[in-house]
């Protein structure tokens, strides 16, 4: 049976491999910037790469940012890659003073200096042996910024880059992610494909 799944359009993000990874996935898919969808669709993708306060500010100005955090909160079936992560956070030392989505408690931070900035490659990703979406495997990341703590309520999956970081977290039918599972080989399609059938059942 074919899924229909919504992408939003952030302004920034390369959509063409998330749609690809996607529709592998048997999935039919939108992208969408319509507040109503990004609400009340039955799945929803928040992709995202670039800069945290332009992409901030544009989900504020098309009217997505408060449906988005009213769907995260609601624990309906979402999935949010790269900065797509970092967007739920309260804010980032990337451009301090512009607020995020605020569905996690956390603000996003900067590697220390003195390390290879952005992380840009394969990394280790272990799961918390909670998890339910999350299993350990290799991962693509493209990162400047990360989230250092675990958000209280959460799962999650940590990777090392000069010290541990967030890569993901999960709670139900949401699941975030800092790397990109749509270009982690077949790791990643698993991943994506688990996220779908959580999807389902909620």
């Amino acid at each position: 049976m074919t899924r229909e799944v919504t992408v939003i359009r952030t302004g920034s993000a390369n959509l063409a491999s998330v749609v690809a990874a996607l529709e592998r996935a048997n999935c039919s898919v939108c992208v969408s910037e319509d507040p109503d969808r990004a609400l009340t669709a039955d799945r929803v993708v928040l992709p995202g790469v670039g800069s945290f306060g332009p992409v901030a500010r544009r989900l504020a100005e098309t009217g997505l940012a408060a449906p988005l955090a009213e769907r995260l909160l609601a624990g309906r079936p979402t999935l949010a890659i790269c900065l797509g992560l970092q967007l739920l956070a309260a804010g980032s030392e990337e451009d301090p003073g512009v607020p995020g989505l605020e569905v996690l408690p956390v603000t996003a931070t900067r590697f220390n200096d003195g390390l290879r900035v952005p992380q840009l490659g394969w990394n280790r990703v272990t799961a918390d042996p909670e998890a339910r979406l999350l299993h350990d495997g290799t991962a693509y990341f493209a990162n400047s910024y990360k989230l250092d703590a675990v958000p209280p309520g959460w799962s999650a999956a940590t990777t090392d880059h000069g010290g541990p970081f967030v890569s993901a977290v999960e709670r139900g039918p949401v699941l975030a992610c800092q790397f990109h599972p749509e270009l982690s080989g077949p790791w990643g399609q698993a991943l994506i494909e688990r996220w779908l059938d959580v999807g389902a059942a909620n």
